[in-house]
């Protein structure tokens, strides 16, 4: 339920847009890492919730640091379909403020956990 939540709050997050990047971009990118997140504690990849968090930090790290190597902007622009979902759903700019929103999504989820939300 909570990462349909995420997903939603994710694709509307994309869909307005406000005129202001902290809305338009980075709550999405935030959204993005805290379903990174989820994801691990809904296939019990990874049990304690500190070593979640660095998985998902790692995981989110590596996509954005290989958009530096350019192929998922190359995918993107490529003729194949499915190449372009993946370029445009792995990034194609490296950013670092892409860097603190996947810091600040994952903190966040990190704080709240799903069984406190349910209470």
């Amino acid at each position: 339920m909570r990462l349909a939540a995420i997903i939603a709050a994710g694709l509307l997050s994309r869909a307005v847009q406000t005129g202001w990047p902290l809305f338009d971009k980075y709550l999405g990118d935030a959204l993005y890492a805290a379903m990174v997140y989820e994801i691990l504690r809904l296939t019990a990849a990874v049990s304690s919730r500190n070593r979640r968090a660095a998985v998902a930090m790692a995981i989110l790290f590596g996509i954005e640091c290989f958009q530096l190597t350019l192929i998922p902007a190359r995918w993107a622009d490529s003729g194949s379909f499915p190449a372009r979902i993946a370029g445009r759903l792995l990034g194609t700019h490296f950013s670092w403020g892409d860097m603190v929103a996947y810091v600040v999504g994952v903190a966040t989820i990190r704080l709240f956990p799903a069984k406190d939300l349910l209470h």
